[in-house]
């Protein structure tokens, strides 16, 4: 690992359930190693400003269970440009860090990759976003917490739907790359899944209804990925109430409540495999590398790779999802 003797973490983007569980497990591994840590407050921003301390391992205690990340997060425009990144470097010089490890999704990895680049700087990435959109590894930080918050939502509306007869859409996020919607759609029994990456035509959406809602049942749950381009739930609540104007239509949108939460065991483990390899990462030369978990086992991905393209739906969880909801 050459000269790195210090080591900078940062949070960045939009929080994750399950990202204190990563702070934790960088913290600790740093200092079982003989790291010392400096934490980032801000995330880039605080890097910019300087918004840096030395964490020990008493910082990090009792926060595996807690959501958000201790370390908050904020938009950095100043990032985008050469000058901001600038003022980053120095202030990393001043406070003697060798090497970053970024927590986040792809923009706080695009971010990292352009900084390593351009400074000829170690930085190394953990996967922690719920939209599940990385590629080159199985499943990010927080996906599982907002998948099981879905769920649970789901739930309660349905008993609602069933007692009044009604048909839902409920919205999710989960950006463009649907898996929120799909998985959460198959694991709450919903009827439809609207996402970005496979078409649904509004006749589609005639075809589920004449099929579906009027002839077989008397309540009707269809999950919507938010999304700018086809105004997500509204603009297919609305379809259905113009051309169905007898059926009883609801909308809910979840919301930012799919961020909050305690993380699930499933991500408090892999945040603290993904926070302790990340070490290792270090400790064996790598840099500029995202770990990711692939068949259960730590991998480290190059940043080219991770950010090239969202991930690609399973159309088998489509044709799974049409076939048992009849």
């Amino acid at each position: 690992m050459g000269d790195i003797k210090t080591i900078g973490i940062v949070t960045s983007g939009n929080d994750a359930p399950g990202m204190n569980s990563a702070i934790r497990a960088v913290t600790r591994s740093a200092i079982y190693n003989g790291l010392r840590v400096k934490a980032v407050y801000r995330g880039y921003k605080g890097l910019i400003d300087g918004d840096i301390v030395e964490f020990k391992t008493q910082n990090v205690s009792n926060i595996i269970q807690q959501g958000g990340t201790i370390l908050k997060s904020s938009p950095s425009t100043e990032f985008l440009s050469a000058e901001g990144r600038q003022k980053a470097f120095e202030n990393i010089q001043r406070e003697e860090i060798d090497a970053l490890v970024v927590i986040g999704g792809d923009g706080s990895i695009h971010g990292a990759r352009v900084f390593a680049q351009e400074f000829d700087f170690p930085c190394i990435a953990i996967p922690a976003t719920i939209d599940n959109n990385l590629c080159g590894t199985d499943t990010t930080i927080g996906y599982d917490t907002a998948l099981n918050t879905i769920m649970q939502t789901v739930d309660k509306i349905r008993d609602t739907a069933t007692s009044h007869e009604r048909l839902f859409f409920v919205e999710v996020m989960g950006d463009e790359a649907g898996f929120l919607c799909l998985n959460g759609a198959i694991a709450s029994g919903c009827e439809e899944a609207i996402i970005p990456s496979v078409d649904i035509e509004e006749d589609q959406l005639t075809t589920f209804i004449q099929n579906g809602f009027r002839k077989a049942k008397n309540s009707s749950i269809v999950l919507v990925a938010a999304n700018e381009k086809n105004g997500g739930a509204m603009h297919y609540a609305d379809f259905v109430k113009q051309q169905y104007p007898e059926l009883d239509v609801r909308i809910s949108i979840l919301g930012h409540l799919q961020r909050g939460g305690h993380p699930s065991a499933h991500d408090r483990i892999i945040a603290s495999r993904m926070g302790a390899a990340s070490i290792q990462a270090l400790l064996k030369g790598l840099r500029n590398v995202m770990v990711g978990i692939d068949n259960d086992e730590i991998v480290y991905v190059p940043f080219s790779r991770a950010i090239k393209e969202n991930r690609v739906i399973d159309r088998n969880l489509v044709a799974i999802l049409h076939d048992i909801s009849i």
